[in-house]
């Protein structure tokens, strides 16, 4: 699978529904247990994911190097581990705690590849738009 700039802004509209629809879930129940959830999936799964493949579209050298795919599988590992779990600690299960900052630190280390990869990549003669 080639990872490209729109790869990523498609992943992040699929993240955008989670989060528009958990946020519809909560409201009509009456339940904000899972806000944090809600909020993570708006704005690690939603807006960073999109503009990293903004980012990406722009400078698409960034999205096919090695780093662009590590940050890409790292995210998309890390972040669905991390929301299942802290919403099963959200909802009283402590037990998901470990596997929640297993999740969070994948998603860490994809933010530190993606800062990495923005300073090696996206530079004027590496972008599309001159």
């Amino acid at each position: 699978m080639t990872i490209t700039g729109i790869t990523y802004l498609k992943v992040s509209v699929v993240y955008f529904v989670i989060g528009i629809l958990l946020g519809m879930y909560m409201s009509m129940n009456h339940d904000y247990d899972l806000g944090s959830v809600h909020a993570h999936v708006n704005l690690l799964g939603w807006a960073s994911f999109a503009l990293a493949g903004v980012i990406y579209w722009l400078f698409p050298r960034g999205a096919a190097s090695l780093l662009g795919v590590l940050q890409f599988w790292t995210h998309m590992i890390g972040f669905p581990v991390m929301m299942i779990a802290l919403a099963l600690v959200m909802k009283g299960n402590a037990a998901f705690e470990r596997i929640t900052a297993l999740g969070a630190t994948l998603v860490a280390v994809s933010v530190l590849l993606f800062a990495v990869n923005v300073f090696l990549n996206v530079r004027p003669e590496h972008g599309t738009r001159k």
